[in-house]
């Protein structure tokens, strides 16, 4: 009896550690050149098994409640950027804690870049990487809780 009980008390606490290590959540992102915060983005399962991240909040002290996206070319252009899906696609990897193959938007530039996203430090912070064949940059976002 004992160890039955002991047993689910072991696999409940151990749930939260491990369901943070998913991109799913909210995050904060922060620039790799001015660590500076400039959004929140919330990223969700679409159900077919890719990932969707939306802009809810922005933070920089230069963002307009009804800037667009300018630069887009494609669905999102004109669309204002608070509510812009800026995550597209992303699936997790077999065997591994990263999601890739979606892309990830710039609305500054209007640019898709080949999207990785890597939980890390328990799921408390994620590693975004944008790249455009070999070069490319990385964001670390920070999960808020």
């Amino acid at each position: 009896m004992y160890k039955a009980v002991a047993a689910i008390v072991l696999v409940a606490s151990a749930l939260p550690a491990w369901a943070q290590m998913t991109p799913e959540g909210l995050w904060r992102n922060i620039d790799d050149k001015t660590g500076e915060a400039k959004a929140e983005i919330r990223i969700r399962d679409t159900g077919a098994g890719g990932l969707l991240g939306v802009l809810e909040k922005r933070l920089s002290k230069d963002a307009k409640p009804d800037d667009v996206c300018k630069e887009c070319t494609d669905d999102r252009k004109d669309k204002p950027v608070l509510g812009l899906e800026i995550i597209r696609g992303a699936k997790k990897a077999d065997g591994k804690d990263v999601w890739e193959g979606g892309k990830i938007l710039d609305p500054e530039n209007g640019r898709n870049y080949t999207l990785r996203l890597t939980p890390i430090e328990g799921g408390k912070k994620l590693e975004v990487r944008g790249s455009i064949g070999p070069f490319g940059r990385t964001q670390t976002w920070i999960r808020i809780q």
